[in-house]
């Protein structure tokens, strides 16, 4: 069973960067897509990075593209994203997840429907 925790969230003001991780254990090679969503409140799930396993392939959302970097550590099992140049409208909880996609971070991001787990998820505001 593919287990995932989220670490690094917190409060940081605009224009500050912020450094996301998900630790994750049961991955299984099936599994070739590696998500970041945030949920706003009020707002639905949206994705905002995705990396491909396969490739190494990332894929941002429009909204956060030049100011994401996703990336893994495959020896600590450590998915991370960074965020830089954070703008208030950035504050929601972020999800990391993984599921199976032949296009995720290659030609697209990771669709909800594709997600097999979630971790819990961190919550980030940032100020004004």
């Amino acid at each position: 069973q593919v287990q995932l925790v989220e670490s690094g969230g917190g409060s940081v003001q605009a224009g500050g960067s912020l450094s996301l991780s998900c630790a994750t254990s049961g991955y299984t090679i099936s599994r070739n897509c590696i998500g970041w969503f945030r949920q706003a409140p009020g707002k639905e799930r949206e994705g905002v990075a995705a990396l491909h396993t396969g490739t190494e392939s990332t894929y941002y959302a429009d909204s956060m593209k030049g100011r994401l970097l996703i990336s893994r550590d495959s020896a600590k099992n450590t998915v991370y994203l960074q965020m830089n140049s954070v703008k208030p409208e950035d504050t929601a909880m972020y999800y990391c997840a993984v599921g199976g996609s032949a296009f995720c971070g290659r030609y697209r991001l990771m669709t909800i429907g594709e997600v097999d787990s979630w971790g819990q998820g961190t919550q980030v505001t940032v100020s004004s």
